[in-house]
């Protein structure tokens, strides 16, 4: 039988085959053709990483935009549709004068940074506000021991008094997102606030060089380390499927708390490699290595996605996703979010120097690799 040309981009979709098509073959898998009531929204930030996606698609929507920042930051994707946007300035630490007397639908907070700052936030918008959205982090559940990582698992809300000084680092983040969140909750209540505690972020416009090293890393070639056994797993989430859908939360007015971690089926980190490197005709060789001493011994703690199956890290992968994929939280396929990164990747707004060293550059892992592969040759 003939495939018409919808059934053969759904049958690409499936085989991971988005290169062959080209980005505009694809609708976003988020992407709702009924319109929603319009909404004023208002985002605290809103030029990082995950801002501009959730500007993009609620102007998508149809909603009205204002975000709050201290106007620093230029946004490094969806950047012309800012002019569209109402653009507030102030300080989250001092300066909130430029929100006071107005009324918004709902709030996403992106930029508390400090549990301080979403307290002053949410008291100030509690009776300007219907909705506030909290954007958390998985690190609430630091420490990662264990397998049971629903929205019910109970979070780290003070740093034990014997934790190591290289544990506080984690637990101060995790303890801030958590407090955070309790912050949220206590002013606007329950019915009124929505929290979403996201894993690893990739695509287009990030600020990091986590998932950017493996994109580059395997589009160079040549021998490269998969660490851990074959059968661990990575979870990641491409921040247009966490914008769009947070978007959509808000619409749907859907109170409640949660973990918003993809992809939707379990990935092994091989499949992960491997998936990245489908986008690309460059030659490869694969070296697993399994043995947990070695790869402490030698510094691969973590190479994000993925992290190193020590007992406090073992479960940072195991985040559980069925409430967030009830509530119509959607994936794209790990090649549309490598062609799409990659084109971003290599586009102005990305600065060579930053290209550079993410290979080159002295802390990059690819300089230490040669090495590593020699000593477990030798072994």
């Amino acid at each position: 039988m003939k495939k018409n040309r919808r059934q053969f981009i759904q049958s690409s979709i499936a085989l991971g085959l988005t290169p062959l098509l080209g980005a505009d073959a694809f609708s976003s898998p988020t992407s709702k053709k009924d319109k929603p009531e319009k909404m004023k929204i208002l985002i605290l930030g809103g030029t990082g990483f995950l801002g501009p996606h959730q500007v993009a698609y609620a102007l998508e929507r149809g909603h009205e935009v204002s975000i709050f920042t201290r106007g620093r930051t230029v946004p490094s994707t969806h950047e012309k549709l800012f002019s569209k946007v109402e653009k507030l300035v102030g300080d989250r630490e001092n300066d909130l004068e430029a929100l006071k007397g107005r009324k918004w639908d709902v709030v996403i907070d992106n930029s508390g940074r400090r549990t301080k700052w979403t307290e002053d936030s949410a008291k100030l918008l509690v009776d300007k506000v219907g909705y506030y959205m909290y954007t958390s982090s998985l690190s609430v559940f630091y420490p990662f021991y264990g397998n049971d990582f629903t929205e019910n698992r109970p979070v780290v809300t003070e740093i034990p008094a014997d934790a190591t000084e290289s544990e506080k680092a984690n637990y101060e983040f995790g303890v801030m997102k958590a407090t955070s969140e309790l912050a949220t909750i206590d002013s606007f209540g329950k019915d009124r606030s929505i929290i979403v505690r996201p894993t690893l972020i990739v695509g287009p416009g990030d600020r990091t060089d986590r998932f950017p090293y493996w994109m580059a890393r395997i589009e160079k070639g040549g021998d490269i380390i998969i660490p851990g056994s074959r059968d661990e797993v990575v979870q990641y989430i491409d921040v247009r499927d966490l914008a769009e859908w947070m978007i959509r939360l808000l619409e749907e007015k859907a109170a409640g708390t949660y973990n918003a971690s993809g992809p939707g089926f379990e990935m092994t980190t091989d499949a992960f490699v491997h998936g990245i490197h489908a986008c690309f005709n460059s030659p490869v060789r694969y070296t697993q290595i399994d043995d947990l001493g070695f790869l402490q011994e030698n510094g691969i703690i973590g190479l994000q996605p993925w992290v190193i199956q020590l007992p406090e890290y073992a479960g940072m992968s195991k985040s559980d996703n069925s409430k967030a994929k009830a509530a119509g939280l959607e994936f794209r396929p790990l090649a549309q979010t490598v062609q799409d990164t990659h084109k971003w990747w290599y586009s102005d707004a990305v600065e060579q120097e930053r290209r550079d060293n993410i290979l080159n550059g002295e802390r990059s892992f690819m300089k230490k690799e040669e090495d590593i592969l020699t000593k477990w040759k030798q072994r």
